[in-house]
């Protein structure tokens, strides 16, 4: 399931006139209909799509694509811009490491620690650090731009949970795109300058101790690349302290050595910006994921569907396995009382094999063999059923309860009768009555079997 499927799901509910009995009726007409919620509602979205023209899902996806889109390419291009302030040299001075470092570790644990704190606080309708992201305030900007896009979010009513999860995952893809950014301009000065890199802090850090700090920065990589470590002589000559206009006879000595930073500042901006963001993005992912599951089982409509298509319409067991003790006369056909748990075949008099094995469960009867008889069917299609079961069987006829029996019918059942051990008559009501047959209806198909003195043909009473 996706977002399109919520919105879609969430405007099929508020079309679909389905009653429970058409519901119950599709999950049995597939044998394989899957059992798991969501793909429940994924198969009933499938086969009703016809119902709801999903546009509304098409503009509103479109919108968000664009938009995440355009907000990654101002991103990108911050980034960029960014990255080449942050290594501009100018030749007089050494460009200072720990701008570059800031923004490339420091920055990025900070904002990956606030997302983490987001994602806990996510089922909040009102958020405080989401609604700070940068992605928010940036997104409501640009959607002045597209009011009727808004207009039609804010009509969805898209669930809170599920909106501050797409502000959460739409925020990562942003900051990465940013940090790719700082990349492509730390690789762009390399390439095409000549940089000397030093560092320099008002701290009272010594080159020893900045030595240690950057092995430690520098450990998921230092023992598969230690040309991207930093060597202690290269920290103590690049250390560069701002008490003139002129570089130290030192540095200048061992300018060759100053361009050697870029490899640790290139694989601290690949690991701590960009591969930790990717690990960032799949939980992001994986939350989003969840969010949008429980967002559609939380649309209006969807618990009473999965109530319905979950739900047998068995209200009581009329069943039993000895039906000769109920039977009656009265000076009427051969009526029972209850029914047989199991039949050799189920057929419907114009009812379909769906609604059949709707019925079938409302009773709690079975059958290896269902088929619809009469309606719109020819005498042909009529006389096969008839040849499809086998001699001697025990047959259940259903029929509703309020048609009158017709001659075309008596036909049928005859023959049925002559070829079957038994027939039972079962008389049906509406869906809105359970399926039960007014007693009224039941005396006039009595009366009319009782004529016909058919031995082997009985009716549920």
């Amino acid at each position: 399931m996706n977002l399109k499927n919520y919105i879609d799901l969430y405007e099929l509910l508020q079309v679909d006139k389905s009653g429970r009995e058409e519901r119950r009726a599709f999950v049995l007409s597939d044998p394989k209909f899957p059992k798991a919620p969501l793909q429940m509602l994924r198969y009933w979205l499938d086969a009703h799509r016809h119902l709801i023209t999903g546009e509304t899902a098409e503009r509103i996806g479109s919108y968000l694509y664009w938009i995440t889109l355009v907000l990654m390419v101002i991103a990108f291009v911050f980034g960029l811009l960014s990255g080449i302030a942050l290594l501009h040299y100018k030749g007089s001075e050494p460009v200072n490491v720990v701008y570059f470092m800031a923004m490339v570790i420091l920055m990025p644990i900070l904002t990956m620690i606030l997302a983490l704190l987001s994602m806990l606080r996510a089922n909040r309708r009102e958020s405080t650090l989401i609604h700070l992201s940068p992605a928010y305030w940036m997104e409501r900007f640009l959607a002045l731009f597209s009011q009727k896009a808004q207009k039609e979010i804010n009509q969805i009513k898209i669930n809170p949970l599920l909106a501050n999860w797409i502000i959460i995952r739409r925020s990562q893809w942003i900051a990465l795109s940013f940090s790719l950014g700082l990349l492509v301009a730390l690789i762009g000065m390399v390439v095409t300058k000549d940089i000397a890199f030093s560092w320099s802090t008002t701290l009272d850090v010594t080159p020893e101790a900045f030595h240690r700090l950057l092995s430690w920065i520098a450990l998921p990589w230092r023992e598969w690349m230690p040309s991207a470590v930093p060597s202690a002589e290269l920290i103590e000559q690049s250390h560069y302290y701002r008490l003139g206009e002129k570089l130290s006879e030192s540095m200048l000595a061992h300018a060759s050595m100053l361009g050697g930073w870029w490899k640790f500042l290139a694989m601290a901006t690949l690991f701590y910006a960009i591969v930790l963001r990717l690990v960032m993005i799949l939980v992001a992912e994986f939350g989003y994921r969840r969010a949008l599951q429980r967002s559609i089982l939380s649309l209006e409509g969807a618990k009473r569907l999965l109530h319905d298509m979950r739900q047998p319409l068995i209200t009581t067991h009329e069943q039993s396995t000895k039906t000769a003790e109920h039977l009656t006369s009265a000076g009427k056909t051969g009526e029972l009382t209850s029914l047989n748990p199991r039949y050799d075949a189920l057929i419907g008099w114009a009812i379909d094999e769906a609604k059949l094995k709707v019925i079938a469960e409302r009773f709690g009867i079975t059958a290896p063999m269902l088929a619809e008889a009469g309606g719109s069917r020819s005498l042909e299609e009529d006389k096969r059923v008839i040849e499809s079961i086998g001699r001697g069987g025990d047959i259940l006829l259903i029929v509703k309860a309020w048609e009158p029996p017709t001659m075309e019918l008596m036909y049928f059942l005859a023959a049925l009768a002559s070829k079957a051990k038994r027939v039972t008559v079962l008389l049906v009501g509406t869906a809105k009555q359970e399926y039960r047959a007014k007693g009224s209806d039941t005396d006039v198909w009595s009366q009319k079997l009782a004529l016909k003195g058919w031995r082997n043909v009985w009716i549920k009473r």
